[in-house]
């Protein structure tokens, strides 16, 4: 895996985001805003999963008026998510959140972007450029003001190549982030983070590098209505392991049409298939096969459930036959080779005990408790 990219630190209270920093998780609440009692349960949720930040949709302004109760009631930063009206974003500000994302897609006046940027730099919260590929702005709206930053040549000729029809779509998102940025530098405003997201994985990895080579700043990774929770899990592995395995990314957010505890869940899973985190346990399982003497695919999926209580980096292996089984129980910190009629457990690489099948998963779990 290549070194991480070096990115200058953001704080989102305080949880920091870049300037070498484990990768964080977050996720976003898909309950209504304006209602407090629901958004605040549904974010406690994430919490017990370990859910780093959370991000709420503010469409009106009792949305935004709501978030100080909520952030009151919240273990996790809060950020707010804002599209269409500036006012919105400056009264989320007023109500304390920790950070603002940004659509540059739908809020383009330079003027009231400005107005968001003031306050947030008084209060000293981040903004986060959200660029989607769903809401571009139109070719040709950005890249017009004059005189705002070393950026400004880069957003010119990117956006003359996208009004041509010369330039690519990655292109056009990174033009505007871009143009976005450089009315932030313009204010002495650094407090950036960005993300470039599309559901196609291909768009997605090919902005996020070019932009990587031109700023500093850190990254949100996403792919953007990734889908359902089985499909969108592996689309977002996928693109998102693409980019981490590069070095790319600060912070993720696995965007599934499920409970946001999902969401959470995955995330980790992909940092852990990477080296990045080892919050809670990683399970080595084996796919179960001809040669299998017991119901693997029960037992690995009843131990999933049991380590989703356990919150140490534990390694634990479930496997179900002679070829691989004792291999990899060694290997785990803690493992089960099971056979006909029983079971080796496995402490550290050695042999703990030999157990009846009866008792095999009571026997692994007692192992489990023990570390």
């Amino acid at each position: 895996m290549r070194p991480r990219r070096a990115t200058a630190p953001v704080f989102v209270g305080p949880v920091q985001v870049g300037g070498g920093a484990p990768v964080s998780v977050q996720t976003m609440t898909k309950t209504d805003t304006r209602d407090v009692a629901a958004t605040v349960r549904q974010i406690k949720e994430v919490e017990e999963v370990g859910c780093e930040i959370v991000r709420c949709a503010v469409p009106d302004m009792e949305a935004a008026s709501a978030l100080g109760e909520i952030k009151r009631h919240i273990k996790i930063p809060l950020i707010a998510d804002i599209h269409f009206h500036y006012q919105l974003a400056l009264e989320a500000l007023r109500q304390g959140v920790d950070g603002l994302r940004l659509n540059p897609g739908n809020i383009r006046d330079q003027g009231q972007v400005e107005k968001v940027v003031c306050l947030a730099k008084e209060r000293r919260v981040p903004i986060r450029i959200g660029v989607n590929f769903g809401s571009l702005p139109p070719v040709g709206a950005i890249g017009r003001a004059g005189g705002f930053s070393r950026l400004k040549d880069g957003v010119n000729r990117l956006a003359k190549g996208a009004a041509e029809g010369t330039g690519s779509v990655v292109d056009h998102m990174v033009a505007t982030a871009l143009w976005e940025i450089g009315i932030l530098e313009a204010l002495d405003f650094h407090m950036i983070k960005v993300s470039l997201k599309a559901f196609d994985v291909e768009t997605t990895v090919e902005a996020y590098r070019k932009l990587a080579a031109m700023v500093p700043y850190p990254f949100h990774l996403g792919i953007t209505e990734a889908g359902t929770v089985k499909s969108g899990t592996v689309r977002s592995a996928v693109g998102l392991g693409i980019l981490l395995y590069d070095g790319i990314g600060d912070t993720i957010r696995v965007s599934l049409s499920g409970d946001p505890r999902e969401e959470v869940l995955a995330g980790y899973e992909i940092l852990k298939s990477l080296n990045l985190r080892q919050k809670g346990t990683i399970l080595v399982a084996c796919p179960s096969c001809g040669r299998a003497d017991v119901d693997i695919v029960k037992l690995a999926n009843q131990v999933d459930e049991l380590l989703k209580k356990v919150d140490k980096p534990v390694k634990v292996a479930v496997m179900g036959c002679e070829v691989n089984g004792p291999g990899e129980a060694k290997d785990a910190d803690v493992g089960i080779a099971a056979g006909a009629g029983r079971a080796i457990i496995f402490r550290k690489g050695q042999k703990a005990r030999v157990v009846e099948a009866s008792e095999m998963l009571s026997a692994l779990m007692e192992e489990v408790e023990k570390l």
